[in-house]
Protein backbone atom coordinates (compact mmCIF):
# COMPACT_ATOMS: atom_id res chain seq x y z
CA UNK A 1 0.00 0.00 0.00
CA UNK A 2 1.70 2.81 -1.25
CA UNK A 3 0.71 6.69 -0.73
CA UNK A 4 -0.13 8.59 -3.90
CA UNK A 5 -1.18 12.12 -4.27
CA UNK A 6 -3.99 10.33 -6.75
CA UNK A 7 -6.17 9.15 -3.97
CA UNK A 8 -7.26 12.73 -3.37
CA UNK A 9 -9.33 15.00 -5.66
CA UNK A 10 -7.23 17.27 -6.66
CA UNK A 11 -9.74 20.09 -7.74
CA UNK A 12 -10.55 19.83 -3.97
CA UNK A 13 -7.07 20.44 -3.15
CA UNK A 14 -7.16 23.22 -4.84
CA UNK A 15 -10.07 24.91 -3.72
CA UNK A 16 -8.43 23.81 -0.06
CA UNK A 17 -5.20 25.78 -0.66
CA UNK A 18 -7.75 28.88 -1.99
CA UNK A 19 -9.56 28.21 1.12
CA UNK A 20 -7.20 27.79 3.91
CA UNK A 21 -5.32 30.79 2.56
CA UNK A 22 -7.78 33.15 2.36
CA UNK A 23 -9.38 32.52 5.87
CA UNK A 24 -5.85 32.87 7.80
CA UNK A 25 -5.59 36.57 6.20
CA UNK A 26 -9.00 37.18 7.62
CA UNK A 27 -7.87 35.65 10.60
CA UNK A 28 -4.67 37.65 10.69
CA UNK A 29 -6.79 41.09 10.10
CA UNK A 30 -9.43 40.53 12.57
CA UNK A 31 -6.33 39.88 15.11
CA UNK A 32 -4.93 42.90 13.76
CA UNK A 33 -8.17 44.71 14.71
CA UNK A 34 -8.56 43.44 17.77
CA UNK A 35 -4.89 44.04 18.55
CA UNK A 36 -5.44 47.88 17.50
CA UNK A 37 -8.04 48.36 20.02
CA UNK A 38 -6.13 47.04 23.07
CA UNK A 39 -3.19 48.83 22.13
CA UNK A 40 -4.65 51.82 21.51
CA UNK A 41 -6.66 51.58 24.61
CA UNK A 42 -3.56 50.74 27.03
CA UNK A 43 -1.14 52.98 25.36
CA UNK A 44 -3.91 55.92 23.68
CA UNK A 45 -4.92 56.33 27.73
CA UNK A 46 -8.56 55.67 26.67
CA UNK A 47 -9.06 53.15 29.19
CA UNK A 48 -7.89 55.35 32.27
CA UNK A 49 -11.13 57.47 30.96
CA UNK A 50 -13.58 54.42 30.80
CA UNK A 51 -12.41 53.29 34.01
CA UNK A 52 -13.85 56.32 35.65
CA UNK A 53 -16.71 56.48 33.67
CA UNK A 54 -17.44 52.53 35.63
CA UNK A 55 -17.07 53.81 38.93
CA UNK A 56 -18.57 50.61 40.60
CA UNK A 57 -16.84 48.47 43.35
CA UNK A 58 -14.97 45.20 42.12
CA UNK A 59 -15.53 42.73 40.62
CA UNK A 60 -18.80 44.33 38.69
CA UNK A 61 -17.05 47.33 37.09
CA UNK A 62 -14.45 45.02 35.24
CA UNK A 63 -17.66 42.60 34.28
CA UNK A 64 -19.13 45.67 32.69
CA UNK A 65 -15.80 46.69 31.01
CA UNK A 66 -15.45 43.54 29.35
CA UNK A 67 -18.87 42.82 28.70
CA UNK A 68 -18.24 46.52 26.46
CA UNK A 69 -15.01 45.53 25.43
CA UNK A 70 -16.30 42.65 23.99
CA UNK A 71 -19.13 43.73 22.19
CA UNK A 72 -16.80 46.41 20.55
CA UNK A 73 -14.69 44.06 19.64
CA UNK A 74 -17.87 42.35 17.89
CA UNK A 75 -18.75 45.18 16.18
CA UNK A 76 -15.55 46.17 14.66
CA UNK A 77 -14.64 42.62 13.54
CA UNK A 78 -18.73 42.06 12.42
CA UNK A 79 -17.72 42.47 8.39
CA UNK A 80 -14.66 40.37 8.43
CA UNK A 81 -16.95 37.12 10.70
CA UNK A 82 -19.50 37.79 8.33
CA UNK A 83 -17.30 37.34 5.14
CA UNK A 84 -15.35 34.17 6.68
CA UNK A 85 -18.20 32.84 8.74
CA UNK A 86 -21.03 33.23 5.88
CA UNK A 87 -19.92 34.51 2.65
CA UNK A 88 -16.72 32.32 2.32
CA UNK A 89 -17.83 28.87 3.65
CA UNK A 90 -20.99 29.27 0.81
CA UNK A 91 -18.51 30.39 -1.69
CA UNK A 92 -16.31 27.16 -1.09
CA UNK A 93 -19.57 24.86 -0.71
CA UNK A 94 -19.06 24.11 3.13
CA UNK A 95 -22.34 25.75 4.16
CA UNK A 96 -25.95 25.49 3.65
CA UNK A 97 -27.21 27.88 6.58
CA UNK A 98 -29.51 30.77 5.23
CA UNK A 99 -28.50 34.19 6.62
CA UNK A 100 -31.33 34.19 8.92
CA UNK A 101 -29.86 30.54 10.69
CA UNK A 102 -26.55 32.06 10.71
CA UNK A 103 -27.32 35.11 12.65
CA UNK A 104 -29.26 32.55 15.11
CA UNK A 105 -26.35 30.64 15.74
CA UNK A 106 -24.25 33.52 16.14
CA UNK A 107 -25.98 34.89 18.59
CA UNK A 108 -26.08 31.89 20.73
CA UNK A 109 -23.08 31.46 20.54
CA UNK A 110 -22.17 35.15 21.44
CA UNK A 111 -24.35 34.89 23.80
CA UNK A 112 -23.46 31.45 25.55
CA UNK A 113 -19.77 33.32 25.21
CA UNK A 114 -20.31 36.36 27.08
CA UNK A 115 -21.97 34.81 29.67
CA UNK A 116 -19.05 32.44 30.48
CA UNK A 117 -16.26 35.39 30.02
CA UNK A 118 -18.44 37.63 32.26
CA UNK A 119 -18.64 34.81 35.17
CA UNK A 120 -14.68 34.45 34.46
CA UNK A 121 -14.39 37.96 34.50
CA UNK A 122 -16.12 38.21 37.72
CA UNK A 123 -14.18 35.32 39.53
CA UNK A 124 -10.99 36.75 38.68
CA UNK A 125 -10.99 40.11 39.66
CA UNK A 126 -12.85 38.70 42.89
CA UNK A 127 -9.15 37.05 43.34
CA UNK A 128 -7.07 39.77 42.46
CA UNK A 129 -9.19 42.26 45.23
CA UNK A 130 -9.11 39.46 47.65
CA UNK A 131 -5.43 37.70 46.92
CA UNK A 132 -3.22 40.70 45.66
CA UNK A 133 0.05 38.26 45.52
CA UNK A 134 -1.33 34.94 44.73
CA UNK A 135 -4.50 35.81 42.66
CA UNK A 136 -2.57 34.46 39.61
CA UNK A 137 -2.79 31.14 41.14
CA UNK A 138 -6.58 30.76 42.27
CA UNK A 139 -7.87 32.17 38.93
CA UNK A 140 -5.84 29.72 36.81
CA UNK A 141 -7.09 26.76 39.13
CA UNK A 142 -10.73 28.29 38.51
CA UNK A 143 -10.02 28.38 35.17
CA UNK A 144 -8.86 25.02 35.18
CA UNK A 145 -11.97 23.49 36.91
CA UNK A 146 -14.49 25.50 34.75
CA UNK A 147 -12.72 23.96 31.59
CA UNK A 148 -13.22 20.93 33.10
CA UNK A 149 -16.77 21.41 33.60
CA UNK A 150 -17.79 22.29 30.38
CA UNK A 151 -15.93 19.44 28.73
CA UNK A 152 -18.33 17.20 30.94
CA UNK A 153 -21.38 19.80 29.92
CA UNK A 154 -20.94 19.69 26.17
CA UNK A 155 -22.47 16.91 24.40
CA UNK A 156 -25.61 17.42 27.10
CA UNK A 157 -25.98 21.34 27.16
CA UNK A 158 -24.29 23.55 24.85
CA UNK A 159 -23.94 20.58 21.51
CA UNK A 160 -28.48 20.62 21.59
CA UNK A 161 -28.40 24.36 21.29
CA UNK A 162 -26.79 24.25 18.10
CA UNK A 163 -28.15 20.86 16.84
CA UNK A 164 -30.50 17.62 16.88
CA UNK A 165 -29.16 14.51 18.73
CA UNK A 166 -31.02 11.20 18.63
CA UNK A 167 -30.31 8.03 18.98
CA UNK A 168 -28.25 6.15 16.93
CA UNK A 169 -31.12 4.36 14.38
CA UNK A 170 -28.11 1.74 12.52
CA UNK A 171 -28.44 -1.68 14.55
CA UNK A 172 -25.48 -3.09 13.22
CA UNK A 173 -23.26 -0.25 13.38
CA UNK A 174 -24.35 0.63 17.01
CA UNK A 175 -23.27 -2.75 17.61
CA UNK A 176 -19.50 -2.28 15.77
CA UNK A 177 -19.18 0.69 17.40
CA UNK A 178 -20.09 -0.92 20.97
CA UNK A 179 -17.87 -3.85 20.56
CA UNK A 180 -15.09 -1.08 19.84
CA UNK A 181 -15.73 0.49 23.02
CA UNK A 182 -15.38 -2.42 24.79
CA UNK A 183 -12.02 -3.20 22.97
CA UNK A 184 -10.69 0.55 23.63
CA UNK A 185 -12.22 0.07 27.38
CA UNK A 186 -14.04 3.15 26.85
CA UNK A 187 -17.65 3.57 28.86
CA UNK A 188 -19.80 5.14 27.04
CA UNK A 189 -23.87 6.47 27.81
CA UNK A 190 -24.86 6.07 24.05
CA UNK A 191 -23.91 6.58 20.67
CA UNK A 192 -25.94 9.23 19.35
CA UNK A 193 -26.38 11.35 15.53
CA UNK A 194 -26.24 14.99 15.12
CA UNK A 195 -27.79 16.43 11.90
CA UNK A 196 -24.59 18.18 10.56
CA UNK A 197 -25.93 18.20 7.29
CA UNK A 198 -28.99 20.82 8.23
CA UNK A 199 -26.01 23.54 8.43
CA UNK A 200 -22.94 22.04 6.86
CA UNK A 201 -21.58 19.83 3.98
CA UNK A 202 -18.68 18.46 5.85
CA UNK A 203 -18.94 15.38 8.05
CA UNK A 204 -17.60 15.12 11.84
CA UNK A 205 -17.74 12.91 14.66
CA UNK A 206 -16.65 13.09 18.29
CA UNK A 207 -16.45 11.32 21.61
CA UNK A 208 -17.91 13.95 23.79
CA UNK A 209 -18.32 14.57 27.68
CA UNK A 210 -16.48 13.01 30.45
CA UNK A 211 -17.57 9.91 32.87
CA UNK A 212 -21.63 9.85 33.05
CA UNK A 213 -22.02 11.81 30.14
CA UNK A 214 -19.67 10.42 27.55
CA UNK A 215 -21.05 9.62 24.56
CA UNK A 216 -20.50 8.78 20.99
CA UNK A 217 -21.69 11.72 18.32
CA UNK A 218 -21.67 10.85 14.69
CA UNK A 219 -22.80 13.24 12.06
CA UNK A 220 -25.19 12.25 9.55
CA UNK A 221 -22.85 13.13 6.97
CA UNK A 222 -20.64 10.75 8.02
CA UNK A 223 -23.41 7.92 8.60
CA UNK A 224 -24.73 8.64 4.83
CA UNK A 225 -21.16 8.97 2.85
CA UNK A 226 -18.71 6.64 4.64
CA UNK A 227 -18.64 2.67 5.24
CA UNK A 228 -19.29 1.26 8.26
CA UNK A 229 -15.32 0.49 8.16
CA UNK A 230 -14.60 3.84 8.09
CA UNK A 231 -17.03 5.09 10.41
CA UNK A 232 -15.24 2.40 12.95
CA UNK A 233 -11.60 3.47 11.96
CA UNK A 234 -12.73 7.28 13.06
CA UNK A 235 -14.32 6.72 16.21
CA UNK A 236 -10.98 4.48 17.01
CA UNK A 237 -9.12 7.32 16.85
CA UNK A 238 -11.33 9.16 19.18
CA UNK A 239 -10.96 6.02 21.23
CA UNK A 240 -7.15 5.78 21.34
CA UNK A 241 -7.62 9.13 23.07
CA UNK A 242 -9.50 7.99 26.03
CA UNK A 243 -7.35 5.03 25.55
CA UNK A 244 -4.30 6.64 26.26
CA UNK A 245 -6.02 9.22 28.86
CA UNK A 246 -4.87 12.18 26.28
CA UNK A 247 -7.94 14.61 27.26
CA UNK A 248 -6.58 14.54 31.09
CA UNK A 249 -2.85 15.35 29.36
CA UNK A 250 -4.14 17.75 27.33
CA UNK A 251 -6.16 19.73 30.55
CA UNK A 252 -2.92 19.25 32.20
CA UNK A 253 -0.75 21.31 29.62
CA UNK A 254 -3.85 23.72 29.62
CA UNK A 255 -3.53 24.14 33.11
CA UNK A 256 0.17 24.59 32.79
CA UNK A 257 -0.76 26.96 30.09
CA UNK A 258 -3.63 29.01 32.14
CA UNK A 259 -0.85 29.55 35.26
CA UNK A 260 2.02 30.90 33.33
CA UNK A 261 -0.50 33.38 31.29
CA UNK A 262 -1.54 34.39 34.09
CA UNK A 263 1.74 35.07 36.12
CA UNK A 264 2.79 36.91 33.70
CA UNK A 265 -0.90 39.03 33.68
CA UNK A 266 0.36 39.48 37.15
CA UNK A 267 3.55 41.13 36.09
CA UNK A 268 1.96 43.25 33.39
CA UNK A 269 -0.28 44.64 36.07
CA UNK A 270 2.50 45.55 38.54
CA UNK A 271 4.66 46.94 36.22
CA UNK A 272 1.37 48.97 34.68
CA UNK A 273 0.35 50.22 38.13
CA UNK A 274 3.06 53.88 37.90
CA UNK A 275 2.97 54.17 33.98
CA UNK A 276 -0.71 53.77 33.22
CA UNK A 277 -1.78 55.64 36.66
CA UNK A 278 -3.30 52.16 37.98
CA UNK A 279 -4.97 52.63 41.23
CA UNK A 280 -3.16 49.21 41.83
CA UNK A 281 -3.65 45.68 40.24
CA UNK A 282 -7.80 45.38 40.61
CA UNK A 283 -8.33 48.47 38.86
CA UNK A 284 -10.42 48.12 36.12
CA UNK A 285 -8.16 50.36 33.61
CA UNK A 286 -5.80 47.89 33.73
CA UNK A 287 -8.65 45.38 32.37
CA UNK A 288 -7.09 45.81 28.21
CA UNK A 289 -3.38 45.77 29.34
CA UNK A 290 -4.61 41.85 31.56
CA UNK A 291 -6.18 41.18 27.72
CA UNK A 292 -3.61 42.58 25.79
CA UNK A 293 -0.72 40.19 27.36
CA UNK A 294 -2.35 37.45 27.76
CA UNK A 295 -3.43 37.60 24.07
CA UNK A 296 0.50 38.03 23.22
CA UNK A 297 1.07 35.31 25.23
CA UNK A 298 -1.66 32.54 23.99
CA UNK A 299 -0.31 33.65 20.29
CA UNK A 300 3.71 32.46 20.82
CA UNK A 301 2.75 29.63 22.41
CA UNK A 302 0.12 28.46 19.94
CA UNK A 303 3.40 26.47 18.35
CA UNK A 304 3.97 24.95 21.27
CA UNK A 305 0.88 23.64 21.82
CA UNK A 306 0.11 22.45 18.59
CA UNK A 307 3.07 20.26 18.30
CA UNK A 308 1.68 18.92 21.46
CA UNK A 309 -1.62 18.22 19.91
CA UNK A 310 -0.12 16.62 17.55
CA UNK A 311 2.07 14.16 19.22
CA UNK A 312 -1.28 12.83 21.11
CA UNK A 313 -3.26 13.11 17.66
CA UNK A 314 -0.27 10.73 16.17
CA UNK A 315 -0.81 8.66 19.23
CA UNK A 316 -4.64 8.37 18.88
CA UNK A 317 -3.99 7.77 14.87
CA UNK A 318 -2.10 4.78 16.02
CA UNK A 319 -4.16 3.30 18.29
CA UNK A 320 -6.88 3.52 15.61
CA UNK A 321 -4.53 1.16 13.38
CA UNK A 322 -4.31 -1.18 15.94
CA UNK A 323 -7.68 -1.29 17.33
CA UNK A 324 -9.35 -2.06 14.22
CA UNK A 325 -5.77 -3.41 12.42
CA UNK A 326 -7.49 -1.74 8.66
CA UNK A 327 -5.21 0.81 7.50
CA UNK A 328 -6.70 0.79 4.21
CA UNK A 329 -9.97 1.66 5.70
CA UNK A 330 -7.82 4.05 8.10
CA UNK A 331 -6.56 5.77 4.77
CA UNK A 332 -9.96 5.95 2.72
CA UNK A 333 -11.29 7.37 5.32
CA UNK A 334 -9.24 10.31 5.88
CA UNK A 335 -9.07 10.70 2.24
CA UNK A 336 -12.88 11.72 2.24
CA UNK A 337 -12.45 13.45 5.04
CA UNK A 338 -9.59 15.39 3.49
CA UNK A 339 -11.73 16.40 0.65
CA UNK A 340 -14.60 16.76 1.93
CA UNK A 341 -13.89 19.13 4.54
CA UNK A 342 -11.45 20.98 2.57
CA UNK A 343 -8.49 20.32 4.38
CA UNK A 344 -5.06 21.21 3.18
CA UNK A 345 -3.34 17.70 2.83
CA UNK A 346 -0.36 18.60 2.73
CA UNK A 347 0.61 22.39 3.83
CA UNK A 348 4.38 24.07 4.00
CA UNK A 349 6.31 23.24 7.07
CA UNK A 350 6.24 26.34 8.88
CA UNK A 351 2.07 26.23 8.38
CA UNK A 352 2.27 22.90 9.92
CA UNK A 353 3.99 23.99 12.70
CA UNK A 354 2.49 27.22 13.35
CA UNK A 355 -1.32 26.48 12.69
CA UNK A 356 -1.78 22.73 12.81
CA UNK A 357 -3.09 21.03 16.04
CA UNK A 358 -3.31 17.58 13.96
CA UNK A 359 -0.96 16.18 11.29
CA UNK A 360 -1.34 16.88 7.86
CA UNK A 361 -3.18 14.09 5.71
CA UNK A 362 0.35 13.48 4.17
CA UNK A 363 1.81 12.20 7.50
CA UNK A 364 -1.58 10.18 8.54
CA UNK A 365 -0.95 7.96 5.18
CA UNK A 366 2.87 7.95 5.65
CA UNK A 367 1.57 6.36 9.54
CA UNK A 368 -0.61 4.21 7.74
CA UNK A 369 1.68 3.10 5.59
CA UNK A 370 4.27 1.77 8.33
CA UNK A 371 1.97 0.35 9.71
CA UNK A 372 1.00 -1.85 6.87
CA UNK A 373 4.56 -2.97 6.12
CA UNK A 374 5.12 -3.63 9.95
CA UNK A 375 2.13 -6.14 9.92
CA UNK A 376 2.73 -7.37 6.47
CA UNK A 377 5.80 -8.37 7.97
CA UNK A 378 4.38 -9.87 11.02
CA UNK A 379 5.64 -7.12 13.27
CA UNK A 380 4.05 -5.73 16.55
CA UNK A 381 3.70 -2.27 15.20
Amino acid sequence: MQFQESLLDSERQRLAREYDSISRRLSFAEMGVVGALLLALVFGGISAWVGHLLNFPQPWASALYFLGLVILCGVLTLPLTYYQGFVLSHRYGLSKQTVGDWVTDGLKATGIGLLLGVLIILVIYLFIDRFEDTWWLWAAGALFLFTVLLTRLTPTLLLPLFFELEPLGNIDLKQRLTELAKKAKTDICGIYTMNLSSKNTTANAMLAGLGGTRRIILSDTLIDQYTPEEIEVVMAHEMGHHLHKDIPKLIAVQAVTFVAAFYLGNLALKAGVMPFGLRGISDVTGLPLLALVMAVFGLLTTPLVNAFSRYVEKSADRAALKLTANPAAFVTAMTKLTDQNLSVANPSRLVELWFYDHPPYVRRIELAQDFYKAISQGEDK
